[in-house]
């Protein structure tokens, strides 16, 4: 690629874990089982990664935990047509940091997003490029438990990510600060939710809730008479 392609690409990422039974989305096990938390979890991604797709933005890779071996970011890869990349050791600030140190390397501007975000559309990736496109530095797109669900960078500091106290509410209060402090220009986009507790589990689209239920099912999350037991709230 050209220097001058570079700067007119945004390279989007998705972070996500292998979908192994019994750890992929522990939160959600007592509700669903560890193999319906499983499947959930795979439906999630490949939700990610069609919108990532769709938005027709840039280069869309995977970044992938453990690391890229899973039959199932192969899957991905071929259904897709994403590049996999492994997330490599370290908390996730750390992780994220090498992510944003490879793309921006290669791009002038990249967008990671999770993988547990039912409400993520094309567009709202769409609308974080024009962000970047317009001269901010960061773009990010909040969650209602305190977090953000995407961040997208057109210069990269590791200050940005280090020592955040991940999974808790401050998240976003924090990186705030820390944006603030480098003097860096920010916008953010409207509020998301994510998939992290079972309570989450009845805002799911009807398409998200059969692709689990089947699977809870074979993990013997049915009652007597045969019917899914409504272990997550859902209707």
């Amino acid at each position: 690629m050209t220097a001058s392609a570079a700067e007119t690409v945004c390279r989007v990422m998705v972070f996500a874990r292998a979908p192994t039974p019994g750890e992929a989305k522990t939160r959600l096990i007592p509700a669903l089982g560890k193999a319906g938390a499983a499947a959930l979890h795979r439906r999630l991604v490949m939700h990610s990664l069609r919108a990532a797709a769709d938005a027709r933005i840039g280069p869309v890779e995977l970044w992938c935990a453990p690391d890229a071996g899973d039959p199932f970011f192969r899957e991905c890869e071929r259904r897709f047509g994403v590049s996999l990349r492994s997330q490599g050791e370290g908390d996730l600030g750390a992780r994220m940091q090498g992510a944003f140190d490879a793309a921006l390397a290669r791009s002038s501007r990249a967008i990671l997003v999770g993988s547990d975000i039912p409400a993520l559309s094309a567009q709202y990736l769409r609308d974080a490029q024009r962000v970047l496109v317009g001269g901010d530095d960061v773009v990010i797109g909040p969650a209602e438990d305190g977090g953000y669900v995407l961040v997208g960078l057109s210069r990269s500091d590791p200050e940005l990510f280090r020592n955040i106290p991940w999974g808790g509410p401050e998240v976003l209060a924090e990186t705030r600060r820390r944006m603030a402090a480098l003097s860096w220009r920010c916008r953010e986009l409207p509020v998301l939710w994510d998939v992290d507790r079972p309570e989450d589990l009845e805002r799911l689209p009807k398409e998200m809730r059969e692709s689990f239920m089947p699977a809870a099912g074979e993990a013997g999350d049915r009652n007597g008479s045969g019917t899914p037991r409504n272990r997550g709230g859902l209707s």
